[in-house]
């Protein structure tokens, strides 16, 4: 297995870098979204505190894989109950129904993610 050596930096202008080049088209972005792991789902979930039936559009600075570039990534949320959010990106061209724990952690990504019970 080869390591990877990846450096994204934001500043508090929302200016983004990858590997020390310059993102302008992603500047004022208030996330990283790794297209690998749900983990980072979280951060707009919990910052966006939506009630049942609210929702949300933010943008995103998505590092793809493998090709490890950083991309502009449009995204809505839309609480539908206590625990699950209907996730948007690429104009609607994709869409999953997302499974959260009580602080928004996702449990359950359709085709990438399941948190394993414990017992």
């Amino acid at each position: 297995m080869t390591p990877l050596d990846v450096a994204i930096d934001v500043d508090a202008t929302r200016t983004w870098t990858l590997n020390g080049r310059s993102c302008p088209a992603l500047q004022g972005c208030d996330d990283i979204d790794l297209s690998f792991s749900p983990a980072t789902n979280l951060l707009p979930i919990r910052r966006a505190r939506l009630a049942v039936g609210a929702r949300v559009s933010v943008r995103a600075a998505w590092l793809r894989f493998p090709a490890l570039t950083l991309e502009l990534l449009d995204q809505t949320y839309e609480r539908v109950s206590e625990s699950r959010y209907r996730y948007e990106s690429r104009g609607g061209s994709f869409v999953a129904m997302l499974e959260t724990n009580a602080v928004g952690f996702v449990t359950h990504y359709p085709g990438l993610w399941q948190v394993e019970e414990a017992g």
